[in-house]
């Protein structure tokens, strides 16, 4: 590539400057796309708990009906058998249905104990579960809110990298197009870097003595002040 004019090397410049903010924006905007995405998984954990605890009160009631249908089960048998006692006609027929009797109140009181017992816990995922979802509700509202904020945000900052873009593209138009077109290619590699500053006799993009580098990779360099890696081979 043909040696670099000063003119251009301060075109240069000035694309750099806009190229140095293009990068940094792109890299804040990518940080906010990945807050977003860490909120909505928390978001996501959080419900899934929710759903969990919903689940486990749902097989805790699904059991209680159970119970409740297997109490009423026996006792319409206890029922129907005492009725049937009018009916014996023998003492051994009277005994035969008493202890059946007595074996279905016995089932039907350790049913009774056991619906008890799963009442309660019915009853204590039932609280667990309005205070998780209320929880959740609190949890995700806030995190809304966030998202709002970091949204407002990023959208400044798309607005500002349109802005910068459009400025990069007006500064290249000063430039020859194959010397724009190797300035971005070389961005894109580098990180967004094309055009250092020399301060101190040093490159500030690799800081390395400024005059080992152009002797070892061929670079324009204008009044000792800026460094093109242009011309890199």
């Amino acid at each position: 590539m043909r040696d670099i004019t000063r003119e251009e090397m301060s075109v240069l410049v000035r694309l750099q400057q806009s190229e140095t903010e293009i990068v940094r924006i792109e890299s804040v905007l990518e940080k906010i796309e990945l807050e977003k995405a860490e909120l909505e998984k928390d978001i996501a954990a959080f419900e899934k708990m929710v759903q969990g605890h919903e689940q486990d009160l749902n097989q805790t009631s699904a059991a209680c009906r159970d119970l409740e249908a297997e109490i009423q089960v026996i006792n319409d048998r206890i029922v129907k058998s005492r009725e049937n006692l009018r009916y014996v006609k023998t003492n051994k027929e009277y005994q035969s249905l008493q202890r059946e009797i007595d074996d279905n109140i016995k089932r039907k009181e350790g049913l009774e104990n056991s619906y008890f017992e799963m009442l309660e816990k019915k009853e204590a995922k039932e609280v667990l579960v309005r205070e998780k979802t209320a929880e959740f509700d609190q949890l995700k509202d806030h995190i809304r809110s966030d998202q709002k904020k970091i949204e407002k945000t990023g959208k400044q900052d798309r607005n500002l990298l349109e802005k910068y873009r459009a400025q990069r593209e007006k500064i290249g138009k000063h430039l020859d197009p194959e010397l724009f077109q190797k300035f971005l290619e070389i961005s894109e590699s580098g990180e967004g870097k094309a055009v250092v500053e020399v301060r101190d006799e040093v490159c500030r993009g690799c800081f390395m003595s400024w005059i080992k580098r152009v002797r070892s990779y061929n670079l324009t360099i204008t009044r000792r002040k800026y460094l093109a890696y242009l011309l890199t081979k």
